[in-house]
């Protein structure tokens, strides 16, 4: 068994030609044309590349990094991943982002799309991005074990950061992918799947667990603010193309073979959910472990599952290792808090970035000072980001046990703790001070229960403080 981490200088995808280049462009092609009224089409201005390696997508200060099995990582996180792209603090970056359950409906979220053909075609003959998880590369249910399920852009190398550094990433815009096959022009789609890591699992009425996806439409060229159901249908056993059975939902990539399942088109009439898009991971690479699950969120970022992570939202994360080693994925085009059942809707979005390094000897006694965990700011609030465990790849012996030894109680102590470190640093009240505007004024909400590492954030109106 190896621990290796494939890099672009791997040839595992030598099979990719020149024409899916041309392939690659005319497919970038159509979603700036799909999304000709958003901004960042009028951004980036990066039509005419046809490359496929990200670091040959630059213009300027500005690149554009393609979803593509040679741009992304399944389901872990290594600072020995070698980079995609290196880039300077200040720079802006358009990054694509696929979700990892394109899979449930093919026709509408993969089909025709060369990015998403590239990132999940696998035959008997061949798998494009064989590790899936930071399991064991020898599972029986496939490389990587599925644990951590997220397909992530990146890593994108920030050349001024270094460890002790904070990474802040701006999130200018975001908007949906549009699904490329002809029959659906127009639309994006995505999947929710009520699955068995959802808290819903086990306490379902009638006490037979379930696993069940409902698929959803939303409008990718006008960016309607609503998302409809389209169906939905209960997971059955599928069997993937190296002929493994999965009777859950246990490995990422699995394409659903619709002819065995059933569909229910009579689901959620007349609903309409409001659409927030955001980033569900967006992290840089921790310190503590080589290959790292992405599945619990940590003080690097990670899957923090936050729905308010979106267009507009500013996160700063602390960086770890040189070159921040900066991912973002798991697109979701709405969530509510908790994320109870498992998932989002997961769609795959394109977002536009901006990287700035603040060093550590220039942020002792602002907001940024001994940054430990996640700070989200927007317009008119900071989100204070805590967790079961702060950091629980060195706060639990064996860091696997984290999705046992998660509690809503230890989360909110975390966020209790790092709120009123917060306030009595970045806003210099003290304790007692801290203690009767937390009570009064702070918003504690639970962010998600299905994560492993479970999270509670604490919402601070800026309108509180003296101006």
């Amino acid at each position: 068994m190896t621990d290796h981490v494939c890099s672009p200088g791997c040839n595992h995808h030598s099979h990719i030609g020149e024409n899916e280049k041309g392939e690659f462009a005319a497919g970038k092609e159509k979603i700036f044309s799909n999304i000709s009224k958003g901004s960042i089409a009028a951004a980036a201005n990066c039509r005419d590349i046809a490359q496929l390696k990200a670091n040959n997508f630059e213009e300027g200060k500005h690149y554009y990094i393609p979803a593509h099995a040679d741009t992304v990582t399944w389901g872990y996180f290594s600072y020995s991943q070698a980079p995609v792209v290196k880039i300077k603090s200040g720079d802006f970056a358009t990054i694509e982002t696929l979700t990892h359950h394109s899979g449930d409906d093919y026709e509408r979220m993969i089909k025709g799309d060369p990015g998403a053909e590239s990132v999940f075609h696998w035959t008997k003959e061949q798998k494009n991005i064989d590790r899936r998880g930071a399991g064991p590369v020898d599972s029986p249910i496939g490389s990587g074990a599925g644990m951590g399920p997220h397909i992530c852009t990146g890593p994108v190398y920030i050349e001024e950061a270094e460890p002790g550094d904070v990474l802040e990433v701006r999130i200018l815009d975001v908007v949906q992918r549009p699904s490329f096959n002809p029959e659906f022009a127009g639309k994006a789609f995505g999947s929710n799947a009520a699955a068995n890591w959802g808290f819903q699992y086990n306490d379902l009425l009638g006490g037979v667990p379930r696993e069940v996806i409902t698929v959803y439409e939303l409008d990718a060229l006008e960016q309607i603010a609503w998302a409809k159901a389209v169906y939905n249908y209960k997971w059955t056993t599928q069997t993937d193309p190296y002929g493994v059975e999965h009777p859950t939902i246990d490995y990422p990539g699995v394409v659903v073979n619709h002819d065995t399942v059933e569909k229910n088109f009579d689901v959620l009439k007349g609903f309409r959910v409001p659409v927030r898009p955001h980033f569900g991971t967006i992290s840089v690479a921790p310190k503590e472990q080589e290959v790292v699950s992405t599945t619990p969120p940590n003080y690097n970022g990670g899957n923090i599952d936050n729905w308010r992570i979106g267009k507009g939202a500013t996160i700063f994360l602390p960086v770890s290792v040189a070159g921040a080693l900066f991912q973002v994925g798991d697109p979701h085009a709405s969530q509510g808090d908790s994320e109870l059942c498992g998932t989002a809707i997961e769609c795959s979005l394109t977002g536009k970035f901006q990287f700035v390094v603040h060093k550590e000897k220039d942020i002792a006694g602002t907001k940024l000072d001994d940054l430990k965990s996640p700070l989200l700011e927007t317009k008119d609030e900071w989100v204070v980001h805590g967790f079961s465990y702060a950091n629980y790849l060195t706060d639990l012996e064996d860091s696997n046990t984290i999705y046992q030894k998660s509690s809503v109680d230890l989360a909110m102590r975390d966020a209790f703790r790092k709120t009123r470190e917060f306030l009595m640093t970045a806003k210099g009240l003290t304790e007692d001070e801290a203690m009767s505007l937390m009570s009064i004024g702070v918003d504690f909400g639970i962010t998600q229960v299905v994560d492993g590492n479970w999270g509670v954030h604490a919402i601070i109106k800026k309108g509180m403080f003296p101006r």
